[in-house]
C-alpha cells in the first residue's frame, strides 16, 4: 500500500495512537523490515541501514509531501539514557529524530557515533600548535 492510498484510508494522526504492523522494503539496502523485535510499535526506519522515509512532520501524522530518504547523520541521547537517530531527508533537508530500535545494527549506530571523532572540523596534526595558541604548553603527552 503506498503512502497516498494509507493516508486516505486512516483518519489524521492514526498513527500517533496506533500502532504500525506493516512491513515495508527498505528503499537504500532493500532488505525487508517487519514490525516485531523493534522494542515498540512504531517502526519507521531499516534495522540494517537505519535509513527512514519522510513521511511525518510531527511523529505519526503522515503529512509530509516529501517522500524523500532520510539519511542516519547523528545520534544523540535523550534524558534517561535513551539514544535516538537524527535522519535528514536528502530531498528537502528536514531533520528529525527517532528512537534506537531493540534490533537496530550496533555496529551501524557505533559508526554514526564515532563519525565527529574520525571526521574532526580541523586537521589532527594541528592539536598541538592550536593548544599552544590556547595558551597551553603545546604537549599532548607528559613529559
Amino acid at each position: 500500500m503506498n503512502r497516498e492510498n494509507k493516508r486516505k484510508q486512516w483518519e489524521k494522526g492514526y498513527y500517533k495512537t496506533h500502532a504500525c504492523a506493516d512491513s515495508f522494503t527498505c528503499k537504500v539496502c532493500g532488505r525487508p523490515v517487519v514490525s516485531a523485535g523493534a522494542g515498540s510499535g512504531h517502526r519507521n526506519h531499516c534495522p540494517n541501514c537505519l535509513s527512514s522515509l519522510h513521511l511525518d512532520i510531527e511523529p505519526g501524522d503522515r503529512a509530509a509531501d516529501c517522500g524523500g530518504i532520510m539519511d542516519p547523520v547523528g545520534v544523540w541521547v535523550r534524558k534517561h539514557g535513551e539514544w535516538a537517530i537524527l535522519h535528514r531527508c536528502r530531498r528537502c533537508g528536514h531533520i528529525s529524530s527517532n528512537r534506537v530500535a531493540a534490533d537496530d545494527n550496533p555496529m551501524k549506530l557505533m559508526s554514526i557515533a564515532m563519525r565527529p571523532l574520525s571526521q574532526p572540523p580541523f586537521p589532527l596534526e594541528r592539536i598541538e600548535e592550536m593548544t599552544a595558541l590556547m595558551g597551553g604548553d603545546g604537549q599532548l603527552y607528559a613529559k
